[in-house]
Formats: C-alpha cells, structure tokens, sequence
C-alpha cells in the first residue's frame, strides 16, 4: 500500500516536472522566434520597408545634339543686378511631337526654323531699378547662342495665346521685375543654323556677361 502511494506521489512530482519544462521551453521560442502558429512554425514578421531610389531629373538632351557640357545646369549669369538661371533646356526639332504639342499649346509660329528650344529659367531682379522687356524696352536682357555669330543667336518665340499676358509662368513673352522681385518660369526659342557650342549671355543696363555651357569644339 505504501508503494502504491509513493509511486503516485512520484508519477504527480514528475507529471509538474514535465509540464513546467515544457511551459519554459515554450516560452523561449516565442520570445526567440516570434508567435508560434498552430503547426508550430513561426509566424512571418512583416518585410523592411525599402525607399525606392529617385530617379535623376532630366535638365537636358543636348547630348542628342552631339553637344558635351563643360558645366552642369543649372547655370547662373549675372550683369547689371539680373540674374538669369537656366534650369533646363531642350531641343526639339520643329517636326518632333514634342514641339508640335508645345506650338499648339501656346500658339507658336515655328514657320521657317528648323529647331524649337524649350527653356526653365528663373530671372531674379537684383538691382534698385525695374529691369523689363516690353514695349517700353525691347532689348533682349539674355541670349543664347549655338553657332557661328551670323546665324548662331535663337531668338524668342512669341506665344500667340499668351502674347498679352505679363510675366507668364507657363509661357514667357513680356515681363517686369522690381527690385527684389524674382520669377521662374518657361520660355521658348526658335533656331535655324549648326549646333556647335552653347553659350548663355546676359546683357543689362550696359553691362555683359557670358558663360559656356558647351565649349566651342578645335
């Protein structure tokens, strides 16, 4: 009889045993591995987030052009207190989807020339006096050159639908700074000539100054 209870005195001591390791072990993998599912795997943590690379912003095609930049944009030239800023550039041939879309758009004569140039630019007015193009002064203030000094200047493109609206954001034509003031804005440019070099001027009250984008080849 004494056996029969010492027995079962040992068989509940061990039965406590078990079941406490086993509690303890169970606790370890949920605590190492994550919750444990009901086939006993572990559940599956969500994934890291990874922040997709920005792709690079296009400021020009110049190179389809066989033209190589010497300096990257944007390109700042300053004279005579206005500063001109050329953010990007592009270079379509007249016939190219892309100039037809902008012609319609903005009522663009493209008539003649054989390349329509599509500009970002923002013109800051640095000085103490109103620098302007308009009928009050028609002076071109910057100027952009690709060729030789007869036919290498683009000129301004008028756009037909905008041609009375002053400082346009979406299409330039007349415009007026007051000191302090700064705009940016699109401009187009019609050219017919070689695309040799790219040289950006600015020229305002008496002052000149130019820089190269594309150094003239030997």
């Amino acid at each position: 009889m004494m056996n029969r209870k010492i027995s079962k005195a040992t068989v509940g001591r061990t039965g406590v045993k078990f079941f406490l390791t086993g509690a303890l072990l169970m606790g370890s993998i949920v605590q190492g591995g994550g919750a444990v599912s009901a086939a006993g795997a572990p559940s599956a943590q969500p994934a890291p987030t990874v922040k997709a690379a920005s792709a690079p912003i296009m400021r020009d095609n110049l190179s389809k052009y066989g033209l190589v930049k010497d300096v990257e944009l944007p390109v700042t030239v300053e004279a005579g207190g206005l500063s001109y800023t050329l953010e990007k550039i592009m270079i379509y041939d007249v016939k190219s989807k892309d100039a037809l879309a902008l012609a319609k758009q903005y009522g663009y004569d493209l008539d003649g020339a054989e390349y329509f140039i599509w500009t970002k630019i923002t013109v800051e007015n640095k000085g103490g006096n109103i620098v302007q193009r308009n009928i009050k002064d028609l002076s071109n203030k910057w100027r952009l050159n690709f060729g030789d000094l007869n036919m290498g200047e683009a000129s301004a493109a008028m756009p037909g639908k905008l041609d009375d609206s002053v400082n346009n954001k979406s299409a330039l034509w007349t415009w007026v700074l007051k000191p302090g003031e700064k705009l940016s804005t699109y401009q187009g440019f019609r050219y017919t000539g070689t695309l040799n070099y790219f040289k950006l001027s600015v020229d305002c009250k008496g002052q000149f100054v130019s820089k190269y984008i594309v150094e003239p080849g030997v």
